[in-house]
């Protein structure tokens, strides 16, 4: 099989650039991606449409990683601009992204959907021009008392919490897996319940 008859995936994991946002609850799509990668053995190593990428090969599938590197308000310019230039139709796109209404350790796979508030998500809406796409969201539960939810999400995991956000990546990397092996349903079967998927 050459090239051009190869299925052809693009992942986007969603956060904001430079070292003082590594460990920010907002870039935990950043984190599944670089977990992936890891496993994968691959370096996001280009830039290529304001985005950080890699790309290798998956259970007989081209897989494109993109770690937007516009600012999460901007994630949608890099995208559309990825979507258009590999022609991957939405079926065949992931969006990673965190979500303060899912309690830390949960994952949740969607095949389409809202933004539910998440600013990344609707610039992306917005340059793709259709919400038709799958996403996989991590959560990172609520902010505490009165917090604004815009401060939260810039602050860093806790060391209490990097563990339960270590086995909720571990598992979203899973999902990604079966997502590419087997498709959406099957992925959403098995990472939408409380069982680990293998």
């Amino acid at each position: 099989m050459n090239e051009d008859q190869v299925e052809t995936y693009l992942v986007i994991g969603l956060g904001n650039p430079g070292r003082e946002h590594r460990l920010n609850r907002h870039n935990a799509g950043f984190m599944l991606l670089d977990l992936f990668a890891e496993d994968l053995d691959l370096t996001f190593s280009r830039l290529q449409a304001h985005a950080l990428i890699t790309d290798g090969h998956f259970e007989g599938h081209k897989v494109i990683l993109a770690k937007p590197q516009t600012f999460m308000n901007a994630s949608g310019r890099s995208t559309g601009l990825l979507a258009r230039f590999y022609r991957i139709p939405p079926s065949n796109m992931l969006v990673v992204l965190d979500d303060i209404d899912l309690t830390l350790g949960t994952i949740k796979l969607l095949e389409a959907g809202g933004s539910a508030g998440h600013k990344g998500m609707r610039s992306i809406f917005n340059h793709l021009g259709t919400q038709e796409f799958p996403r996989l969201r991590i959560g990172i539960g609520r902010p505490p008392g009165r917090m604004d939810p815009a401060d939260y999400v810039l602050q860093d995991f806790s060391s209490d919490e990097l563990p339960v956000l270590k086995d909720s990546l571990d598992r979203a990397v899973q999902c990604l897996r079966l997502f590419l092996q087997e498709g959406i349903q099957a992925a959403m079967n098995c990472c939408n319940t409380s069982a680990a998927c293998r």
